[in-house]
């Protein structure tokens, strides 16, 4: 067996690769995978950046801002397989869910009124809203500035925005000293069966199937060892495909409810697997279709677009300076090729392209394929906007025509 480390956090959205070590998919690969549990994004950065992992669950943006010398461990990242589509949540404070639309269904069904009614609510609370977000390059950051700047928000002006650890997300509401939160699951189902919080604004409602985590690898050490990656890849689509079959549900709640993993009760991991998803404390379940997806609808496939929308926003916020090199670096952190050499034996359908313009699906649609039948879903954002990679100056012209600056 050839040992391979991972680093992960305690999040539903690690099933892949728990699932890929406790179901057999790795070991039939001939991997030996070691989990190693790490509680900060930032600790699980640098763990991989220093060699003492071999790959990571890693944020999205995460992976693209350490390429682009964002912060203070610079390292040229690659993320050829995404491990889940979706599946973060904003939860806030009670006392400021009470400012909006009471009825929590609603608030999720338009979130172009949700994001007017929060804006509102921000001059009526006690003080500047405090956001616990898991780390500045994250995905659920980024969606939350670009969901609130559609009704006039600047999150950098009238924001206070917090990094904590998703695990102590919790705990630092029930404290006051924060307001809300974004994170992934199951930490917003806690806060709501804790009986602090109501969930306002859902990712999958601001994106419809936006990307989320990824497997990164540090790039030199994944040209080095491509046999390791050819066959932990595939391990992991047939780890994801298992996840995403909701015969597995219960299963894999049981495995990610173990201390060494997630370590929360099945009951607080099932909303997220299941889109059953509680918004208020003392009521029912509502359904959030795709609220977390593991495979289907090629869920796994690095899109290259999807790497140059996370560049764009990082650009609008001024988190890095635009220019033909800095956008190529970006996109070249999500590598669609490996994928399909890793892959290619598999049988898996994937897009014969590696980009596509971003938002403009609003049904399911039939796309070309190397081989077999592939159907893509809806991936409309909740403005309307669609992102063309080919275009990203033009695309933040648009953006900035409603700057909140």
């Amino acid at each position: 067996m050839i040992p391979v480390s991972v680093a992960f956090l305690p999040l539903t959205d690690s099933a892949v690769l728990i699932a890929a070590r406790e179901k057999g998919f790795a070991t039939d690969a001939g991997l030996a995978l070691d989990l190693v549990r790490t509680t900060s994004w930032a600790t699980a950065r640098d763990r991989l950046v220093y060699g003492q992992v071999q790959a990571a669950h890693m944020l999205a943006p995460l992976a693209i801002a350490v390429t682009l010398g964002l912060g203070q461990h610079p390292a040229t990242l690659a993320a050829p397989f995404k491990l889940n589509v979706n599946g973060n949540a904003l939860a806030m404070a009670s006392d400021f869910a009470a400012a909006l639309d009471p009825d929590p269904a609603q608030r999720l069904a338009d979130p172009v009124a949700a994001a007017h009614d929060f804006a509102g609510a921000i001059g009526l609370h006690r003080r500047k809203p405090v956001i616990g977000i898991v780390h500045r390059f994250s995905s659920h950051a980024l969606m939350l500035r670009y969901w609130l700047a559609s009704a006039g928000v600047n999150a950098d002006r009238d924001l206070s925005l917090r990094v904590l650890p998703p695990s102590l997300m919790v705990e630092a509401l029930r404290a006051g000293e924060i307001d809300g939160f974004i994170a992934g699951e199951p930490w917003s189902s806690v806060a709501v069966a804790d009986g602090i919080a109501e969930i306002v604004a859902a990712g999958s409602r601001i994106w419809q199937r936006g990307v989320e985590k990824v497997l990164a690898f540090r790039a030199d050490w994944m040209e080095a060892h491509p046999d390791i990656v050819d066959r932990l890849l595939p391990a992991l689509a047939r780890a994801a495909a298992w996840c995403d079959d909701a015969a597995n549900h219960d299963a894999l709640a049981a495995l990610l409810e173990r201390p060494e993993y997630v370590g929360r009760s099945a009951a607080e991991l099932m909303p997220a697997l299941t889109g059953r998803i509680v918004l208020r404390p003392g009521e029912g379940p509502i359904d959030v279709p795709d609220f977390l997806l593991f495979q289907r609808e090629a869920a796994n496939f690095p899109w290259r677009s999807q790497a140059l929308w996370i560049y764009s926003q990082l650009v609008r916020w001024g988190m890095v300076k635009t220019g033909p090199q800095i956008e190529r670096r970006a996109a070249d952190v999500f590598r669609s090729d490996v994928y399909r050499r890793a892959l290619a034996g598999s049988g898996l359908p994937m897009p014969g392209a590696s980009m596509k313009v971003e938002g403009a699906l609003s049904s399911p649609m039939s796309v070309g394929t190397h081989k077999g039948a592939l159907t893509l879903g809806p991936d409309r954002f909740f403005d309307g906007r669609a992102f063309d990679p080919n275009d990203v100056t033009g695309y933040l012209k648009g953006l900035a025509a409603i700057s909140t600056d």
